[in-house]
């Protein structure tokens, strides 16, 4: 799920794994991204149930600051997404820059084509319908190489039922270039979920990036506190029960490995 362009031109030249765009740096308004990742975490939670994710999108940033972009990568529909196997990313902004400081803000809208809402179930009296999707506003700012950020959701968070207004908070990421292609990132966040408070958690994410001649191999070890106890009855938020049979932890510790490219 999309980043904001902002904490991406701070991580452009060590490509932090999730979405890459590095318009700051590129002779050319229109950028294109790759990544292909051992397992897909959007806010710390497994979205292929921890198998391989190809992710991919373009960029277009105009001279004024003002930016728009598509996103997009495979899913796994029992992690929130019945029917679906492919996540679009569709957004748009202003971003500047102010010497070491910066600012960025926008509008993000998540789409899964062929899913069903009505199959994520009734909460608090209600269900929805159609097309899983999330609109989201975001506001941040940057020094140097570190981001923080406000992502608010104006929609059901994902159609999760009566959660409109759900909040990413504490969205501090950093990305150090130590030198010889090398660089190292680390990221916390909070998802406060509206009216849902078992399904709010941190997150947390440390990594190391090498580029190759372009080429930008990542290690990160990914980790969260949510609720996702697959021995529970009934079983936390992120445990997914998997189509195949049994349950799959979504929010339990692992390496993420990626190797991207912009071009």
């Amino acid at each position: 799920m999309r980043k904001s362009i902002l904490s991406l031109s701070v991580a452009a030249a060590l490509l932090v794994p999730s979405l890459a765009a590095a318009q700051a740096a590129a002779p050319s308004p229109l950028t294109g991204n790759a990544t292909l990742l051992t397992d897909y975490r959007f806010r710390g939670i497994s979205q292929t149930l921890g198998k391989p994710a190809f992710q991919g999108g373009f960029d277009y940033a105009h001279a004024s600051g003002f930016y728009l972009g598509n996103w997009n990568s495979n899913v796994n529909e029992v992690a929130g997404y019945p029917g679906a196997n492919l996540e679009m990313d569709f957004y748009g902004g202003y971003k500047k820059a102010f010497g070491d400081f910066g600012i960025d803000a926008g509008l993000l809208y998540y789409y899964y084509p062929g899913s069903d809402a009505r199959l994520l179930g009734t909460r608090n009296g209600k269900t929805n319908s159609g097309t899983v999707y999330n609109t989201e506003g975001y506001l941040a700012g940057s020094w140097k190489w570190i981001t923080l950020k406000w992502s608010h959701a104006f929609s059901d968070y994902f159609q999760t039922p009566d959660t409109k207004g759900t909040n990413y908070l504490l969205d501090l990421g950093a990305a150090y270039d130590v030198g010889g292609g090398w660089g190292v990132n680390g990221h916390v966040g909070h998802t406060s979920v509206h009216n849902f408070s078992d399904a709010s958690y941190s997150d947390y994410k440390l990594g190391v990036t090498k580029d190759l001649s372009g080429w930008v191999l990542g290690a990160s070890l990914v980790s969260t506190d949510a609720k996702h106890n697959c021995s529970n009855t009934p079983a936390d938020p992120y445990c997914f029960f998997k189509v195949t049979g049994g349950t799959y932890d979504a929010g339990k510790s692992t390496i993420v490995l990626s190797v991207g490219k912009t071009f």
